[in-house]
């Protein structure tokens, strides 16, 4: 049986950054946003789309990522990943 987790390892963002390597999503918790925008994506290729998010809002992102895990970045926010390794 797979275990079902909603809990994970943090990173905390507000631009740009590519850091982890492999590891699984969880979800994405948007704190603040002034027209941020957030698109994903690892090695292979997008996981997800540029997207507009809202202030205040959980974006479930229920995939894994290898090679390298890329959050790009617009506008002005303040969001914390959740993922497992």
């Amino acid at each position: 049986m797979n275990k079902v987790s909603e809990a994970g390892k943090r990173l905390n963002f507000t631009a740009t950054t590519t850091q982890l390597r492999d590891g699984n999503l969880v979800g994405i918790l948007v704190a603040s946003s002034t027209a941020g925008t957030i698109k994903v994506a690892d090695a292979a290729g997008t996981i997800v789309n540029t997207m507009s998010v809202t202030a205040g809002q959980y974006y479930p992102m229920p995939f894994e990522f290898r090679g390298g895990l890329t959050i790009t970045v617009t506008g002005t926010l303040d969001a914390t990943l959740s993922y497992l390794v």
